[in-house]
């Protein structure tokens, strides 16, 4: 059996795992689906409390209390707490699942790293905005894409802005990519990011680092959560691809 720690990327709580964590647990595993602060059923608490370093907290503590051997999967914007809890609790962590999402340098922030998604243009009251929609493009079933109106929340502003803190631990650890081809990334891009000999990128080649590709767009816990939990499950066992790999 093996513990899943499931965090959510930006407007979304546990329930965006939801279907994934009743697979994972179906198969025998232990599926842990994380509401950050500020959000879903957290959504009370005030925004100007929580920063970044309040999501790591989340994460961290999370770690401390089911001990070694997590397998830690972050969706999107959430590799920045996960990475920084892992970061900061090298020894609870077994391997770190990056779905569709990079990993950040010391002292980046959510914005500095993607200014495209203009996540501050529209900030109110200390929080982003839910977006209107998600493109078709991602594929996100009819009764997917309403549970994501009715349920998403908007997103601490701190959150995005604040740099993370990194010391370099977590570069130890195993990690799986779980790229989805709708959205751009790929093995072939990880490859090019590779292939410019930045430092940043050299962990990508290393042995155990192993990826696989989704035919679907940025959110497959939503259009296709048994495939994801199939690739969560076979990431936890050491399987997929190297990064020059056939």
């Amino acid at each position: 059996m093996t513990t899943f720690l499931l965090v959510p990327g930006l407007f979304m709580g546990g329930w965006a795992w939801a279907a994934v964590a009743a697979e994972l647990s179906a198969q025998g595993h232990r599926a842990l689906p994380v509401t950050l602060p500020g959000l879903a059923e957290r959504a009370g608490e005030d925004p100007a409390d929580i920063g970044l370093g309040a999501h790591t907290d989340a994460v961290a503590g999370l770690l401390d209390a089911e001990g070694p051997g997590v397998v830690l999967v972050a969706h999107s914007y959430g590799i920045f707490p996960a990475l920084a809890a892992a970061d900061r609790r090298p020894g609870q962590v077994a391997r770190v699942v990056f779905v569709d999402t990079g990993f950040p340098e010391p002292g980046e922030s959510v914005v500095a790293q993607m200014p495209q998604l203009g996540l501050l243009d529209h900030v109110t009251d200390g929080v982003i905005p839910v977006p209107g929609e998600i493109p078709a493009v991602h594929a996100v079933p009819p009764e997917e894409l309403e549970r994501y109106r009715r349920l998403a929340t908007p997103h601490p502003v701190r959150t995005v802005t604040e740099p993370i803190e990194l010391t370099g631990a977590w570069r130890e650890l195993p990690t799986t990519g779980v790229f989805c081809l709708a959205n751009g990334l790929s093995l072939e891009f990880a490859r090019t990011l590779h292939g410019t000999g930045l430092p940043r990128f050299a962990k990508l080649a290393q042995p155990e680092v192993t990826f696989f590709e989704l035919a679907t767009g940025h959110y497959p816990m939503l259009s296709t959560p048994l495939e994801l939990a199939d690739v969560l499950m076979r990431a936890a066992a050491g399987e997929g691809v190297g990064l020059y790999e056939d």
